[in-house]
């Protein structure tokens, strides 16, 4: 099979990893396939801060479980499959429970202003990050930091900018089985 192919059908989002730290290296050639990415006008509207220190890393779960526990909670009748599923997985975490960066060794934030162009630096990351056997996961709950001046602080968001991520990356404990996927739903004119 092609090695695109390959690495967008067996890509997955990774939630548990080996606490060891990903070289400096592996990790500037993953931002720079993020680089790469297209952007309108060539702008490149994006910027990166790569997140190895545990004390900021305390702060993201301070910032983000409040607004995590808020949403699941609300899980509970709407979708209680789910609900159940991300419960157990809470319940069974070693302490410090973290379900938004899963005790990820690296986060890497990608900073921009691009509604358009930024989504495509995280694919980039995530399929770089796998063709290099480094696990990732896009966790929206991590952009939700912004109302935690210390962290805004630490990565220098100004105003107008957007996290776009934030990217979770570390290498996996395993490689989960693909969920079932519906077909496309395809007008062909």
């Amino acid at each position: 099979m092609n090695q695109v192919l390959d690495a967008i059908k067996n890509r997955r989002s990774v939630r548990a990893y080996k606490p060891e730290p990903i070289p400096r290296d592996v990790l500037s050639t993953i931002i720079e396939a993020g680089n790469q990415a297209p952007s309108g006008g060539n702008l490149q509207p994006w910027r990166f801060v790569v997140v190895k220190d545990s004390e900021l890393k305390r702060k993201l779960r301070q910032a983000t479980l409040p607004t995590w526990k808020k949403v699941v909670e609300g899980w509970k009748d709407k979708r209680p499959e789910s609900y159940r599923r991300i419960m157990k997985r809470y319940r069974e975490m070693e302490e410090p429970k973290d379900p938004v960066y899963f005790n990820a060794p690296t986060i890497l934030f990608v900073i921009g202003i691009s509604r358009n162009d930024c989504p495509v630096v995280c694919q980039n990351i995530m399929l770089a990050a796998h063709s290099l056997g480094i696990g990732s996961c896009w966790v929206g709950f991590g952009a939700q930091v912004t109302d935690d001046a210390e962290v805004v602080k630490a990565l220098e968001l100004k105003n107008g900018e957007r996290i776009f991520g934030p990217i979770l990356l570390g290498y996996p404990e395993d490689h989960p089985d693909p969920p079932k996927k519906k077909d496309p739903v395809i007008k062909w004119i």
